[in-house]
């Protein structure tokens, strides 16, 4: 019974696939656009997609996790104004780097819209899934749909022949 419900959850819970999707969507695109993007930037291939890993390991943790994520942060901000004020002045200045430097913002909200939507569907088929499960669960489903993303053919590769 327990394996039956594990297979049918794509049936119940369509946006699983949706998020399959969207992260394969966004792993061919990258693809496509990382050469440019290396050549321009000066970074080399691998650390490129190394950074694309981290991003997506930030996202899905956010997105899994936040009440985990806010308490924590919560009980060191309460700690001391200090901490209050650190905590404030690194998350406003790291997200700032980050957003004047890299333009995958609107990527990394189309992500996040989906594993939002996706852990919603989850919600709505009534599976109650710890924190671990839930990360397990959608981090396999992002990272296998970027992998797969990646592994497409280009369009320019793509040889159509007609018939006759």
């Amino acid at each position: 019974m327990g394996l039956m419900r594990w297979l049918s959850l794509p049936l119940r819970a369509p946006l699983l696939i949706l998020l399959f999707g969207v992260s394969a969507v966004m792993g061919h695109q990258w693809t496509l656009l990382s050469p440019r993007f290396s050549a321009s930037s000066g970074l080399p291939l691998p650390m490129l997609f190394g950074l694309e890993v981290v991003q997506l390991l930030l996202v899905l943790i956010l997105c899994t996790m936040p009440d985990l994520l806010m308490r924590r942060i919560s009980m060191l901000m309460a700690s001391s104004r200090s901490m209050t004020l650190l905590v404030t002045l690194l998350l406003v200045v790291g997200a700032g780097i980050y957003l004047l430097r890299l333009n995958v913002l609107s990527d990394m909200l189309i992500i996040a819209s989906a594993l939002l939507l996706a852990r919603l569907d989850l919600v709505r088929v009534g599976l109650d899934a710890t924190p671990v499960t839930s990360i397990l669960l959608l981090g396999s489903l992002l990272f296998g749909g970027v992998v797969f993303g990646h592994f497409l053919p280009h369009p320019s590769f793509v040889v159509v022949t007609l018939p006759g």
